[in-house]
This record gives C-alpha cells, sequence and structure tokens, in this order.
C-alpha cells in the first residue's frame, strides 16, 4: 500500500459512532477510568508537582517540553522507534499506517505482535491519544522525533515533498512535475500533490526509477537509510542532476539537496526503521557455577571489604588527610591510600566513597578540614560481621555518588576527585538496581557476559546516555560496567553470579530467578538487609582468639581475629601481610608502642601466652625485656619541657649529640634537661635519637598515653541526588485522582444561569448578597450542590462546586467536590452562586 493511499485512508469520513471519539488530549484523559490515570500519574510523577487543577490542566503540563523529555527518555528502544514512526506519519495516522511503517511491506509477524503493547504504552503515558482509526502524537513529542535538518531523526528520513518545496517558486515545481512525465497544473499546492501522488504510487514509481540512469541510482542507495541531505557543486554531475531535474532529490539550499521522505519510503520498502527492535536482547551466560560455591566466594569477598574498611579507616583513626579548599582529596593522598591498601586508585576511590555513603566518614569542620571516621563508625565495630557488611550495601545500592568518575574531568574541564563534589550521577541508583535484576533473571549460579548486558539496558533506555549525561560515553554502560565491579567487590556476586544473601536484599525470591517485572519478596527494605545479613553470617569464617607465634618475630593469624584480640595485637604488632592469614610482626617500635599505652612488660608476657597456641619463642621475650628495660629510663615533663635522668652520663650523651641541637636543650641540674620545645616534640625528637623516654605528670609518676581515636562530629551519611519526582505512593495517587476528578467536575459542570444576567462562558457567576444568601439556604435545607464563584484573602478566583451543610454567622459549612473534603467559606467572598443542571452531580 502507498503512502499516499494510506494518506487517503486516514482522511476517510467518520463513521456512525465517532462523533464520541475524543477531539483533545484532555477528552482523551476524561474517557480514562481512575486506574488509567493513576497508570499516567504513575508513570509520569513530575506530572503531580503541584496536584493539577482538573484535567484540562494535567493534559497541559502532559505536553510540556520537559515532560515529554523525561516520558521519551524512559522508553524502551521499541516504544521510542514507535513513537519515532508515528512523528513521520500522517497526522492523524490509521493504525495500519503506523504497522506499516514498522512492519515494510514484507510484514513481520514478531513487529505485528508487540506493536499493539508499544501503543498501549504510549497512550498511558499521553504520548498517545486518539482511537485506532485516528492515532495522535502529542505536538510536543512529533516536534521532537520529526525529521529536521537541524535535528535529524534515528530514522534517517528527511522532509516531505510538500515541506522541501515549500520555499521553491511555482515555476521550478512546474518543471520538476513535467520533468517527470506529470500534466502541469494551474498552481504550485496542485503540483506539489501530484508529485507526491506520484512518489506514492509503487506501481508508477518504479516506472520512474527504471528510467533511472546506474550512478543516480547509486547515489539514492547512499542517501536512503540516511542522512538524507547532501552536497552538490554549482555543476552537478550527470546522475546528480537526472535526480534533480525529476525530483527525487530537492534543493533546500544553492549548495544542498535532500531526499524527500516519500521517496526514501519507497526505496526502503514501506519501513521506517532499518532495524526495528520489538524484542528486548536477552542477557546471555558466560559460564555457570553450582549456587554454593558462588554464595561462598560472595562471603570471601564480603569478608574482606569488611576487613579493607576497617584497614582504611584504622589508618584515619587520629586524623586523616585534609580537605582540598575545592572539596575532596587531594591526588596524593589518594596514591598514599591506594599503597596502603594495597589496591589500585580507582579501587581505592570506591572504598573511600563507599565509607563515606555509609556514613562512617567525614570531614571535621574545623578550620584545618581534614577527614576522619565519624562517631558512627564505632558503633559499626561493635556490630556482627554479617550486619556490619548490610550496613555498608544498602547505601551503595541507593548512593548517586559515583567512584568511577574519580579522576575525570567535569564539563569545564576541572578534576574530579575522591570524595569531592560533582560525583553525582541520578541515573546510578537505577542503572545498579537494574543490573543485579537481570542478574536475577539468569539461573542460580550464571555468570552473565557484560556486553549483552550493556545492550539490554541500552534498549531498554536508549535515550538515557552520553546525550543526558555529558560524559562522552555511554553513561549507563559505564555505571553497568562499575557495578558489575562493586558488587563483585563487596561480595554481592561471587565469580560473577549473583548470591542468595544479595537476593534477599534486593527483596528478591530466594528459590528461582525473578522475572523483570516480578515484584519481589514484598518486604521493606530494612526486612530484607536483615533477611540478607542472616543468609550471610553462616558464610562468613568464625573468628578465632588465638595466634601462631613464629621465631622470626611474627605471628600468624589463622583467620579474623576477634574484637578485642585484633585491637591489642594491632597496637603490639604492625601487619605485614595480608590475606586469608594475616602475618603481624614484632618490633622494637610496637612493643613500645604497646608500652606507652599503659602496659607493662608482665602484661605483655601474660597476654602473648594466653592467645598463642604455640609456646614463645625466645627471641620475642627478649624484645619485650629490653624495650621494657628501656622504657620510661628517660622522663619528659613540661617545663617548656625537660628531662630528667638519674644517670647524668646520658644526659651528657644527649647534649654532645648533635642531632639534639634543634631542641633546645640545656642541663639545669646534674640530673635534669631544660627544652624549648613542647614536651610532644621532645618525646618524638628523642625517640628519633634512639632513646626511649617516657612522659612524665606534674606529679612526677609515669604519664599513660593512649591512642585517642579522633572523631569528626556527628555526620550524617550524603543524601542521594533524585532522578526526577519520586514515584508517588498508592494513597497519594488515589488522592491526586479524586481530587483532579472533582476539579474537573467543577470546572465542566452545567449550570443554571439565572434568566435576568446571564453568566458569560468561563466568567464567575454574580448574584447579590441576598441572593447568594438565600440560595445557599436553599441547597443546605435540600442537600442539592451549587456552583459558586470565590476569591481567597490573596485575591486568587476559582469556581467551585459544593454542597452546603450549615450557614450561620456569615459563614457556610460545605462540603467541597474540588477538594474533596469540608470546608468553611466566609459569605462575603463569594462573588455568586447558581444552580447545577439536573443531570449534574
Amino acid at each position: 500500500m502507498g503512502i499516499g493511499e494510506l494518506d487517503r485512508e486516514a482522511h476517510v469520513p467518520e463513521v456512525s459512532g465517532a462523533a464520541a471519539a475524543p477531539r483533545t488530549l484532555a477528552e482523551a484523559l476524561r474517557a480514562r477510568g481512575d486506574e488509567g490515570l493513576a497508570a499516567l500519574l504513575r508513570a509520569r510523577p513530575d506530572l503531580l508537582n503541584p496536584v493539577p487543577n482538573d484535567l484540562t490542566q494535567l493534559a497541559t503540563r502532559a505536553g510540556t517540553r520537559g515532560s515529554v523529555v523525561r516520558a521519551l527518555e524512559r522508553l524502551d528502544r521499541f516504544a521510542l522507534q514507535t513513537a519515532e514512526a508515528l512523528a513521520v506519519a500522517p497526522d492523524p495516522a490509521p493504525y495500519p499506517v503506523l504497522l506499516g511503517l514498522l512492519t515494510g511491506d514484507e510484514g513481520d509477524p514478531e513487529i505485528e505482535a508487540a506493536l499493539p503493547g508499544a501503543v498501549a504504552l504510549l497512550r498511558e503515558q499521553a504520548l498517545v491519544w486518539g482511537e485506532d482509526d485516528r492515532l495522535r502524537l502529542v505536538r510536543t513529542a512529533r516536534e521532537l522525533l520529526a525529521p529536521s535538518a537541524q535535528h535529524p531523526s534515528p530514522t534517517g528520513l528527511g522532509p516531505t515533498v510538500a515541506e522541501a518545496t515549500s520555499g521553491m517558486s511555482p515555476g521550478r515545481v512546474q518543471e520538476i512535475i513535467a520533468a517527470a512525465g506529470l500534466s502541469a497544473t494551474h498552481d504550485a499546492v496542485s503540483a506539489v500533490a501530484a508529485l507526491t501522488a506520484l512518489f506514492t504510487d509503487r506501481a508508477r514509481m518504479g516506472a520512474l526509477l527504471d528510467k533511472a540512469p546506474p550512478e543516480a541510482l547509486a547515489v539514492l542507495d547512499r542517501l536512503v537509510w540516511g542522512p538524507p541531505y547532501g552536497e552538490v557543486t554549482a555543476k552537478p554531475a550527470a546522475p546528480v542532476q537526472w535526480l534533480r531535474d525529476h525530483g527525487l532529490l530537492l534543493p533546500v539550499s544553492p549548495r544542498t539537496m535532500v531526499l524527500p521522505r516519500e521517496v526514501a519510503l519507497h526505496l526502503r520498502g514501506g519501513r521506517a526503521h532499518r532495524s526495528p527492535e520489538p524484542r528486548a536482547p536477552e542477557p546471555a551466560v558466560l559460564r555457570e557455577y553450582r549456587p554454593q560455591v558462588v554464595d561462598s566466594a560472595a562471603a570471601g569477598q564480603a569478608q574482606l571489604a569488611l576487613a579493607t574498611v576497617e584497614e582504611l579507616l584504622k589508618s584515619w583513626d587520629r586524623g586523616g588527610p585534609p580537605v582540598l579548599r575545592a572539596g575532596g582529596l587531594a591526588v596524593r593522598d589518594l596514591k598514599r591510600t591506594a599503597a596502603a591498601l594495597d589496591v589500585s586508585e580507582e579501587t581505592a576511590a570506591f572504598w573511600l566513597e563507599l565509607c563515606y555513603g555509609a556514613g562512617l566518614l567525614a570531614s571535621d569542620g574545623e578550620a584545618d578540614e581534614r577527614y576522619a571516621p565519624t562517631p558512627a563508625y564505632d558503633d559499626w565495630l561493635d556490630l556482627p560481621p554479617a550486619e556490619r557488611w548490610a550496613l555498608l550495601v544498602t547505601p551503595w545500592l541507593s548512593a548517586t555518588r559515583t567512584p568511577g568518575l574519580v579522576g575525570g574531568q567535569d564539563a569545564k574541564g576541572r578534576a574530579l576527585s575522591a570524595l569531592g563534589p560533582d560525583l553525582d550521577r541520578a541515573p546510578a541508583p537505577e542503572v545498579r538496581h537494574r543490573v543485579l535484576g537481570l542478574l536475577a533473571t539468569l539461573p542460580p549460579g550464571s555468570a552473565v557476559e557484560p556486553e549483552s548486558l550493556f545492550a539490554r539496558l541500552r534498549w531498554e533506555r536508549p535515550l538515557r546516555g552520553a546525550a543526558a549525561a555529558g560524559d562522552g560515553d555511554d553513561l549507563r554502560s559505564r555505571l553497568a560496567r562499575w557495578t558489575l565491579a562493586e558488587a563483585e567487590l563487596l561480595g554481592l556476586t561471587g565469580r560473577g553470579a549473583l548470591s542468595g544473601p544479595a537476593r534477599a536484599l534486593l527483596n528478591l525470591p530466594l528459590a528461582e530467578a525473578a522475572s523483570p517485572g516480578e515484584p519481589g519478596g514484598g518486604v521493606e527494605p530494612e526486612v530484607a538487609a536483615g533477611r540478607a545479613a542472616t543468609l550471610l553470617a553462616p558464610l562468613l569464617p568464625e573468628a578465632v582468639d588465638h595466634v601462631l607465634l613464629q621465631a622470626d618475630l611474627t605471628a600468624v593469624a589463622p583467620g579474623p581475629l576477634r574484637r578485642p584480640l585484633a585491637d591489642a595485637l594491632a597496637v603490639l604488632a604492625d601487619v605485614e601481610s595480608k590475606g586469608g592469614a594475616t602475618v603481624y610482626r614484632f618490633t622494637p617500635g610496637s612493643v613500645r608502642r604497646a608500652l606507652d599505652s599503659g602496659q607493662t612488660a608482665t602484661d605483655l608476657h601474660e597476654f602473648l601466652k594466653a592467645h598463642a597456641r604455640t609456646p614463645v619463642p625466645q627471641p620475642l621475650t627478649y624484645l619485650v625485656d629490653d624495650v621494657a628495660r628501656r622504657h620510661g629510663h628517660l622522663r619528659v615533663g613540661a617545663a617548656s619541657a625537660y628531662v630528667r635522668c638519674d644517670d647524668d652520663t646520658v644526659l651528657g650523651e644527649i647534649l654532645a649529640d648533635r642531632r639534639s641541637s634543634s631542641l633546645g636543650l640545656r642541663r639545669i641540674a646534674p640530673t635534669v634537661l631544660a627544652a624549648q620545645t613542647d614536651p610532644a616534640s621532645l618525646l618524638e625528637g628523642l625517640r628519633s635519637m634512639g632513646y626511649a623516654p617516657a612522659a612524665e605528670s606534674a606529679t612526677g609518676d609515669v604519664l599513660i598515653t593512649r591512642a585517642d581515636a579522633y572523631r569528626t562530629p556527628a555526620r550524617t551519611a550524603p543524601v542521594p541526588v533524585p532522578d526526577g519526582p519520586p514515584a508517588p505512593d498508592t494513597t497519594l495517587l488515589g488522592a491526586a485522582v479524586r481530587a483532579i476528578r472533582a476539579g474537573d467536575r467543577a470546572a465542566t459542570a452545567v449550570r443554571k444561569e439565572p434568566a435576568a444576567a446571564p453568566t458569560a462562558a468561563g466568567a464567575l457567576p454574580r448574584t447579590s448578597a441576598a441572593e447568594t444568601l438565600a440560595t445557599v439556604q436553599a441547597a443546605a435545607m435540600t442537600g442539592s450542590a451549587v456552583w459558586i464563584g470565590y476569591v481567597n484573602a490573596e485575591g486568587g478566583a476559582s469556581q467551585r462546586v459544593i454542597a452546603p451543610v450549615r450557614v450561620e454567622g456569615g459563614f457556610v459549612t460545605a462540603y467541597d467536590h474540588t477538594a474533596d473534603e469540608v470546608r468553611t467559606y466566609p459569605l462575603h467572598r463569594i462573588t455568586g452562586v447558581a444552580e447545577l443542571a439536573d443531570d449534574q452531580m
């Protein structure tokens, strides 16, 4: 069927009963039921802010550019292709026209089966309205999707013959139809119609192309799938000139020609898109594992994640690096953090952002601002491991901060730093949930092939990519790639497959994979997190309360240590290597650190005996005793600072050492040296010279110094940046639909106009105060509804339908059908009142 025939079919006279067909989008919405309106508001929540007064206002808001753009961005590829086909079809377009543009002349059963669903989706979201014999794309969507020189259409089609010849001289149009073998006409309009009829007649168009030179057909082949524009010289080649003479190429400027839409559709066999995609691509399985193997691998990663977070925050326990003036962490500090954790800088940025997003890390807000753990970190440490894991991954799922952007640049060319601004990307939570949800559709234990997953995401949201994000590449694919890597680091996946605890966290069924539209477990997020922690707990390795001491001054922890033992051993020894078993090394500095914390040599010996499964090696015993024997031999106090020692020869050695010159020491007694520096600096300086001094209190006692942790003031976790208005709940939807219906009834109600003074259409009713009082009193007595004009205290005028209940004291109390509630109105603010027609309310 040619385009001309389809166009003629679109303008056939309406059959009986078609008078009830909607003439506007507002009328189409008015014909919907409450469920249909709720579905529209659920799919496009931006229409609810604020709640429209009536259906006319709702239709107007649904046609605004911003709202339409948001709605188009959330369409899948086939629904978008359907809208693009409607944008190049006649307006209005019958359903067969739309079907022909998507299937072409040969037809496609798969497209025929999928098209009703796509049209229903577009109609539900108020992007398309009208019955199947007169489908209309809302004007704003047509303007956005229709082909133009400034905004090419994804269909690759150009303007119609009528659009391309709109600025052409009548004489030139007559020349074209004469070269095409058509009879001359009396005006340009009929000439354009004749040329359009030729190009949409398959038989006549085929005969014309049979006469074309082969080189001319090659030119058409290059333009047929777009872009339809091409540049020509002042003296075009013979094939191009032939096409130009016969109207198969039309000039849009002195140097530019365009292939008319009707010609392109003929060459394409009637198809608007080269490759319609009615079916979503399925994620492919890369490899399959037993679910138990996946859960074990994921649990190992979860344990490693907890250890990494704890190590990171413990290293910043006395205050972390400073905050940059522009916010965030300096590159050198990120490098140091990565080296300390033995990970890449990208991974270190992820762990930093994870702690920040979970509220465990923040800036202290002081004048010399720096990062430090928050008080919530101490509470987090006291929880069981599985619950600590749940408190990390739950905020990660909803976080909009994107660690993968660290190291890149923003739109102004400024570097993006870890913990800094401009890392929020609103689509991130949706992509994370969708990626993990798609993993859940695979058989349990199946790892996904990444490229097939990215292809599925691009099909689901083809417009939510680089154009929407401004980040250069396809943002959704990058977010998906980062999600896969981060989920593996956190233990949500094991060997690339979704784990059982992750299914519980996502509120998905645990026994089998969930379909994309399945609602899941139906429990609250807090309950889902608790269920995930319960499933993870038995998979984590049990904490041990012992170490294995070795003769080379090392201790091996065969598993994660219990909290008191881990804290004590971290003071007494330094971590040398991590992994399945952590290796600690004892050094003079680490032993002195334990003595500085208030422990004695006897305490350390008892500690080692109590927690070692092997005998305490003799070298370790000698090390503890040797450091303890020298510890406190020198004492430092506040004078500004002083050093005293019973052995005056030791003080003489210190004075003779050139390294002590910066301390400003002088002897004030045979056993006392005074210093020009503070006690802390003096302690540090003497220790750097190889001595082991102890701090002294004002009373002369040894001052026990403890490693007091530095904490920020109470801080809240960063709030995710919303990706548009939140989805409304059922209660809000029901209330909004009732309010819109009531407002629409008030706006469209038929009134009985007074015979003496008829009210102009759309104007507020005008009656005297006596008439107003009498009418509302009568309505209160009979229980009937009336239509009033009302002006509020701010001067805003409105029309309302009310059912008066009581009239007294200059006020009328009535049920307001517009607001769907009982309200009280001052009578002096009612401009007038009119009875409703008998068939209303």
